[in-house]
């Protein structure tokens, strides 16, 4: 569907290139956190909740986001509109940092979050329970919408350990699968 003004993959991956080097230029003169890093508390710093988005803690980090968002965003996008898909992506990155940030911040001392992670991590939910073989198997099987739910919760758990490491925000990693999962069920994407 977005392939008649441009692939929202591609807007997005320029977005996190641009962001990328606005984050190195500012990181000279020590403002780097102040503008990127989402950390409690968020009424200090708004804005941080869109560019903790799109921002990366390095270039590995920005590549292997970069890598993964071409993988599910471009999968994505054939089914939405440009609007929609930048609204999902924006939305679940930013709810996903809120809750690494404020979950977190219970486990031990308040942390800040940066990338894109939870955004993909949604979109790679959307692609795993809004295809056409899950739609039929979930139908067919006739799960309640809690057994439903729980099902997505033990899912994402599972993803987000297999896919776990030492400094990776995964309370971003769940909810934004969590999110994604629910919204390809329900098909909020899917513009048909």
């Amino acid at each position: 569907m977005s392939g008649r003004r441009g692939s929202p993959t591609v807007e997005t991956l320029l977005v996190m290139g641009v962001v990328f080097a606005l984050q190195t230029a500012v990181s000279v003169v020590g403002l780097m956190a102040f503008f990127f890093v989402l950390a409690p508390p968020v009424d200090v710093r708004p804005w941080t909740l869109v560019t903790s988005v799109y921002a990366h803690g390095g270039v590995g980090h920005l590549l292997a986001n970069a890598l993964a968002l071409l993988v599910f965003g471009l999968l994505v996008e054939r089914r939405t509109t440009r609007v929609r898909f930048h609204a999902f992506f924006l939305t679940t990155g930013v709810l996903a940092g809120i809750a690494q940030i404020t979950i977190g911040s219970l486990a031990g001392p308040p942390q800040g979050v940066l990338g894109a992670s939870g955004a993909i991590f949604a979109l790679m939910g959307y692609v795993l329970a809004g295809n056409a073989v899950s739609t039929t198997l979930l139908d067919r099987v006739r799960l309640s919408g809690r057994m439903q739910f729980a099902l997505f919760v033990v899912l994402a758990a599972l993803v987000t350990i297999a896919t776990g490491a030492p400094g990776v925000a995964l309370i971003a990693h769940f909810t934004g699968l969590v999110l994604g999962l629910l919204a390809g069920r329900a098909g909020v994407l899917d513009v048909r």
